[in-house]
């Protein structure tokens, strides 16, 4: 009974920014070369469908972010005051953030910076470095050795290769 009243009197949980910010940009950055996957299977590679790909992609963040946050919120089953919504969505910005990259490729693809055609290749690249890059981060700030963090980070960036891996068998 006394645990009950204590968890009743606890206040919003604010998520670890380190483990927000992992598991954000790994989200993201799967998600966004999924998407980039999934969006060009068909051969669709004009400049009016790469921008229509950047806003889907974006769309589909802010909807994954928000589905996520308010999932967070009614996990809680703890009392809530006023703004924890709002505070739990904000929480979500990682995910969000990991797929501007993305999303930046494709749009400027669209805008003819450079061809639209095969930038889905640059975006799984860049998306594996992202996946890289936050593994290895995260290891060496959990005060891991350099030879343990780097395979972490090529254990993150096999998410990234399993999903180029997919879309090469798709096609």
């Amino acid at each position: 009974m006394a645990d009950s009243t204590a968890a009743a009197a606890e206040p919003h949980r604010q998520h670890d920014t380190r483990e927000a910010v992992l598991f954000g940009g790994v989200y993201g950055a799967v998600l966004a070369s999924s998407m980039v996957a999934a969006l060009t299977q068909y051969g669709h590679s004009s400049a009016a469908s790469r921008r229509y790909d950047a806003l889907w992609l974006l769309v589909t963040a802010c909807a994954s972010a928000l589905a996520h946050g308010y999932a967070h919120y009614i996990a809680e089953r703890a009392p809530h005051h006023r703004w924890d919504v709002l505070r739990t969505l904000v929480d979500e910005w990682p995910l969000v953030t990991a797929v501007l990259p993305t999303v930046f490729l494709l749009a400027g693809a669209g805008w003819g910076w450079w061809p639209p055609n095969g930038v889905e290749y640059p975006v799984f690249a860049l998306n594996i470095a992202i996946l890289f890059a936050l593994g290895l981060v995260t290891a060496r700030r959990s005060a891991r050795s350099w030879p343990a963090a780097v395979l972490i980070g090529l254990v993150d960036s096999v998410l990234g290769v399993v999903v180029v891996v997919a879309n090469a068998v798709i096609k």
